[in-house]
């Protein structure tokens, strides 16, 4: 990493306290692309003294501090992708596995449980159309009342924009075939470049 330009590490906000762990985990992932790694992931969260995205309480403080970690090495290692061209054939995924609900839970601290009636997730690169957003909740943020997208939909366009057919991917279990996508796995063509 000490290679790396001046310019780059602070791209990456490599030695800023607040994100330099990230930040050297973003940085490492796009020397792996690089290198023709195939994938790669990067984990933000439980680690540490097992400090986690998972905000029951203090939601605030909780979302700050991980934001606060993440933000500029995500926008760095983006950033840097593209400049080098490496962003058209990568596609960079953010996603968590569930929701938060709108309202905060009583405390002293208030936080927000889980909600598997909506959440986000962002593709960047690799055949995503940039600037589209799609979908989107109730006036309260509770669940998909737009373009509702199931996690089977989003594992199928995931599937497309890597090349593979998510009909045909199947496993065998109990002698009989079944699909990651499940039966009603769609690609959502709105989402592709």
């Amino acid at each position: 990493i000490q290679a790396e330009s001046k310019q780059t590490q602070e791209l990456y906000g490599i030695g800023d306290d607040r994100c330099d762990h990230f930040a050297r985990q973003c940085l490492i992932a796009r020397r792996m692309v690089e290198r023709g790694v195939r994938f790669v992931q990067i984990y933000s969260g439980g680690m540490e003294n097992q400090r986690s995205w998972d905000g029951h309480s203090d939601i605030e403080g909780n979302h700050r501090q991980f934001a606060g970690e993440t933000d500029k090495p995500v926008a760095g290692l983006l950033t840097d992708l593209a400049q080098s061209g490496l962003l058209d054939d990568t596609l960079v995924i953010w996603c968590g596995e569930f929701g938060r609900l709108p309202i905060a839970q009583t405390g002293n601290k208030p936080g927000r449980d889980h909600n598997p009636h909506s959440f986000v997730a962002w593709l960047a690169g690799g055949g995503a159309k940039g600037g589209t957003s799609y979908g989107a909740t109730d006036e309260i943020g509770y669940k998909a009342a737009e373009n509702k997208m199931h996690l089977n939909d989003l594992h199928a366009t995931i599937l497309h924009l890597l090349g593979i057919n998510h009909e045909r991917l199947t496993y065998k279990y109990n002698g009989r075939r079944f699909r990651l996508t499940d039966v009603a796995g769609q690609v959502i063509q709105d989402v592709i470049a």
